[in-house]
């Protein structure tokens, strides 16, 4: 099983909507993969309810039976535009994919 986790901190305010307003969208976008992308094992994401100001602001946690399967996730059309939509709204962005 590959494990890709995906953090971003977002700007304070993007696409006319502030960093809270674009989180939650972040959330809804990405929750919106799970049964569309048929390589997604599992997807969860996670906003921030703590009051760390060095804290990231929205997680991602996917699961995929192989590399392959991640590579297919990352290519996939739906991805892309969900992709486009947080890099409007990111400063950061770090990542990890590892064996489960």
């Amino acid at each position: 099983m590959i494990r890709h986790v995906a953090m971003w901190k977002l700007k304070e305010q993007a696409e006319g909507r502030d960093k809270k307003e674009n989180a939650r969208g972040i959330k809804k976008v990405l929750e919106a993969l799970k049964g569309r992308i048929k390589e997604i094992k599992s997807l969860e994401v996670g906003l921030n309810s703590g009051g760390d100001p060095a804290a990231w602001d929205v997680i991602l946690v996917t699961e995929f039976e192989d590399f392959t399967g991640l590579k297919k996730y990352l290519e996939h059309p739906l991805h892309k535009e969900a992709a486009a939509y947080v890099n409007k709204v990111r400063e950061t962005r770090a990542s990890i994919d590892y064996e489960a």
